[in-house]
């Protein structure tokens, strides 16, 4: 095991549990923490896009999505619809890390190459496997969402919208020919390459949630 993913796991080990209580505790402590994060996010954003013509789009599209993360933790009073997305691209992350490493395989696309096909794929189930699991013993369930067929057609669709995301944010660094957006976390870079698929995300999952949307 390289240094690069030892730092990457102890970080994730230390930040989860950390963030499940910032969230559990209450607005005020939430709201402090989503602000810090949108002041990260947004300088990291600067940083990498400063004098490109699409600046501005990006820093309009940053605050509605934050605008939405906002709503989305408050739809309900045990934040279950927040958590629902949350564990959704958290855990589309590691799977397709995960089994990205495990078992390579075709490139998904040229946009960025440490993406495949075995590593969408397991986004996908270690998404729907997470989500199952907690909540089934969390006694918890996505308030909006009325059926469970509903349900996993949700975790599919964000899972697709968060690693699109994710692809997208990976193409702007390219254009500016940088790894990373930062290096506030250990193994993972900056704040924006961990939350590139969770911003885009959370608007879209707001839309259907609020609206109630029902697919059958």
């Amino acid at each position: 095991m390289n240094n690069e993913l030892k730092k990457r796991i102890f970080s994730s080990i230390i930040l989860i549990p950390i963030i499940l209580i910032i969230i559990i505790n209450g607005s005020f402590i939430f709201n402090l923490f989503l602000t810090i994060c949108f002041a990260i996010i947004l300088y990291e954003w600067h940083m990498m896009i400063k004098n490109k013509h699409y600046y501005y789009l990006g820093i309009f599209f940053l605050i509605f999505s934050f605008y939405t993360i906002y709503k989305t933790y408050n739809l309900n009073n045990n934040h279950s619809d927040f958590l629902f997305v949350l564990l959704i691209c958290i855990s589309t992350d590691i799977g397709g890390f995960v089994f990205g490493k495990l078992f390579k395989g075709p490139k998904l696309t040229s946009i960025s190459p440490n993406k495949t096909y075995s590593g969408a794929i397991g986004g996908y189930i270690f998404s729907t496997l997470t989500v199952t699991f907690f909540f089934k013993f969390s006694l918890l369930s996505p308030n909006k969402i009325d059926t469970l067929i509903n349900t996993y057609v949700m975790i599919i669709l964000i899972s697709t919208v968060s690693q699109l995301g994710d692809i997208l944010i990976s193409y702007f660094k390219r254009l500016s020919n940088i790894k990373d957006t930062g290096k506030i976390i250990p193994g993972h870079g900056g704040l924006l390459d961990r939350a590139d698929g969770m911003i885009f995300a959370f608007p879209f999952s707001y839309i259907i949630l609020s609206a109630n949307f029902n697919f059958f």
